[in-house]
């Protein structure tokens, strides 16, 4: 059977109130952008549904792009039928026996949004249902699991005939929820962080810290390449800050005691990445930390390192067990590139016994010695923005700063 358009549900989206235009239309455009490589189709959104229109398209590898779409719950392939009944049971005929083999069951699903037709849900199950067993030989009916089962919803404009829910990514579409920074690392974990966060409809822009000669060229190609495999799953380009540290940490190797590096570290990365945010008018910054998996990521550790800002810092993955951000990482394909074995500098000065529960009031002292300022704002001013895209092998650069 070839199906001519593929019927979108919205999910979450439809608990919306007053807003749900709003977020049907990021999710529209979102779903234009995923599929650009296929410039025939047409996208037709209302508040309930939306079409894509296949005209001709490859529908196989336009469904294994809308699989990965956040704000889609699920979709089908549907072919379009007109609004009466000789023509509803001809198609479904059809449809199904396009998919039918010997010795299969079927049931019949029907949803009537609009009630103005003639037939009500019970009508048309007897009718369609009634229609198939006729003309199809060994068709059986089982309404518990069957193998194949028609959908069929009537609505105002036509009636659309599914045998396929296929089920989407969830969540709300791309930037609905605004802009947040995420603290890009070559770890496995702040890619999954950036993956949830997406999923949540947040806009992302990626912050990565870079300190030649301690870390190579090869570990600045690492975090590229996680940005564009998190560009390809959003949709679109994604601004990936690379931040010069190499003079803020030596600073921090001779001003501040080994055991409290690490945590001096992390608010200096805090406090440029805030810079940065301030810059980019973001709202809020993404971190891939969890619970208690290094010395860095323990409550106290949190409660000291926060003090720096006051913007929001969202942790997606903090109450995950390693095990599960893994299995996440593999799912979305960073894993490999995660493992790639090019440390970055969050790794290649940990002290030896970093403290787990730092104080607020002893690193303030540490820090007190030393003006850090100057340092910030430098690396701030040499930050270098690259523009990855989904599609393309390459990045571009843009002047911000």
């Amino acid at each position: 059977m070839n199906y001519d358009r593929i019927l979108i549900r919205y999910g979450e989206i439809s608990t919306k109130g007053r807003n749900r235009n709003k977020f049907v239309e990021k999710l529209k455009r979102s779903v234009m952008t995923v599929l650009r490589p296929f410039p025939k189709i047409r996208v037709e959104a209302s508040r309930d549904r939306m079409y894509v229109i296949l005209n001709g398209e490859n529908g196989i590898e336009i469904i294994e792009k809308l699989k990965h779409i956040f704000g889609i719950q699920s979709f089908s392939p549907a072919i379009k039928v007109e609004r009466n009944v000789e023509a509803l049971k001809q198609s479904s005929l059809e449809l199904v026996k396009s998919l039918y083999k010997e010795g299969q069951t079927f049931k019949v699903t029907p949803k009537r949004s609009d009630k103005t037709f003639e037939l009500n849900t019970d009508g048309i199950n007897h009718t369609v249902g009634g229609y198939l067993l006729q003309n199809i030989p060994g068709l059986r009916v089982d309404v518990r699991n069957p193998d194949i089962n028609l959908r069929v919803e009537v609505r105002n404009e036509a009636i659309y005939l599914s045998c396929e829910n296929i089920l989407g990514a969830g969540g709300l579409p791309g930037g609905s929820s605004g802009k947040a920074m995420l603290m890009l690392s070559g770890g496995i974990d702040s890619p999954v962080a950036g993956y949830l966060a997406m999923k949540r409809g947040l806009a992302i822009e990626a912050v990565h810290f870079f300190s030649p000669p301690f870390t190579s060229e090869r570990s600045k190609e690492k975090v590229v390449d996680l940005t564009k495999k998190l560009a390809g799953i959003y949709g679109s380009a994604i601004k990936l800050h690379i931040v010069p540290f190499t003079d803020v940490q030596q600073a921090i190797r001779e001003q501040i005691p080994e055991n409290y590096t690490m945590t001096t570290t992390r608010r200096m990365m805090l406090r440029i990445t805030d810079e940065i945010r301030n810059k980019q008018e973001a709202l809020a910054i993404i971190t891939g930390e969890s619970l208690g998996q290094v010395a860095s990521q323990t409550l106290e550790s949190m409660f000291t390192i926060n003090e720096v800002t006051n913007t929001p810092i969202l942790r997606p993955l903090i109450t995950m067990d390693k095990t599960d951000i893994i299995k996440i990482a593999h799912e979305i394909d960073t894993l490999e590139i995660s493992n790639r074995p090019f440390e970055d500098c969050c790794t290649i000065f940990v002290p030896a016994s970093p403290k787990t529960k730092p104080r607020r009031e002893k690193v303030q002292h540490y820090e007190s010695f030393f003006n850090f300022n100057p340092l910030i704002e430098e690396a701030v001013q040499e930050v270098e923005t690259l523009v990855i895209q989904p599609y393309d092998q390459h990045s571009e650069f843009d002047s911000l700063f």
